[in-house]
């Protein structure tokens, strides 16, 4: 027995289950096939996610696009991180106090960044204070709490 995964003209996608892909044809041209959901005999056979583990090593090729793709998110990071260091004040531990001031308007909205607990995010989330984590890379003498 085979999967594949089908899909009507109105888009609905289900799968199906044949013997082999001569069967799955054979059962297209004689329009066995039908949608569960509107019942149309139009279908297609769509591409399946698949994924093939071999027990080989990975070729030089893979390899080398496999550290490109890792230099390139290491700079993207590193440019992210100079973004935010350099637009938005570190108020460090103080970051929930500071956000929720400036949700409630005690204080001027500003960009802040800084770190929190979990049950500090917890308050924030519960509080309606718009919050994006952004994990950072420790710097070499660097003491993050």
């Amino acid at each position: 027995m085979i999967v594949f995964d089908l899909e009507c003209l109105n888009g609905h996608t289900f799968e199906g289950w044949f013997d082999d892909k001569k069967d799955l044809e054979n059962q297209q041209a004689l329009g066995l096939l039908q949608c569960p959901v509107c019942e149309t005999s139009s279908i297609e056979q769509k591409l399946s996610r698949i994924c093939i583990r071999t027990s080989s090593a990975p070729s030089n090729q893979a390899q080398q696009s496999l550290r490109a793709n890792q230099e390139v998110l290491a700079e993207f990071t590193e440019k992210i991180t100079q973004y935010v260091e350099k637009n938005y004040e570190d108020v460090g531990a103080s970051f929930t106090k500071e956000a929720l001031r400036m949700h409630y308007g005690a204080t001027e909205h500003r960009n802040i960044r800084g770190t929190t607990t979990k049950e500090e995010e917890k308050v924030l989330t519960k509080e309606g204070v718009p919050v994006v984590k952004i994990p950072f890379i420790k710097k070499e003498n660097e003491d993050l709490n």
